[in-house]
């Protein structure tokens, strides 16, 4: 899975403590996916006894991670 961290995400993460790893793992094995706005989605997971919402874009050969909440 190609992933692309935006900026932003890269400071949320670092704020919040949520390791890249852990995104990619709730992006591969999500408890549910939904659709955001403007043609976003949102992948929720648990890690650490922690729900994390990760909000992305699908493009064609990759995945754009926009924020972690």
């Amino acid at each position: 899975m190609n992933l692309v961290f935006s900026d932003h995400v890269k400071k949320r993460m670092r704020q919040r403590g949520i390791e890249k790893w852990e995104v990619e793992h709730i992006l591969k094995y999500p408890l549910y996916v939904r659709k955001s706005f403007e043609g976003k989605k949102e992948a929720v997971g648990e890690m650490r006894n922690r729900k994390i919402k990760i909000v992305f874009i699908e493009v064609d050969k990759y995945i754009r991670v926009i924020t972690v909440i």
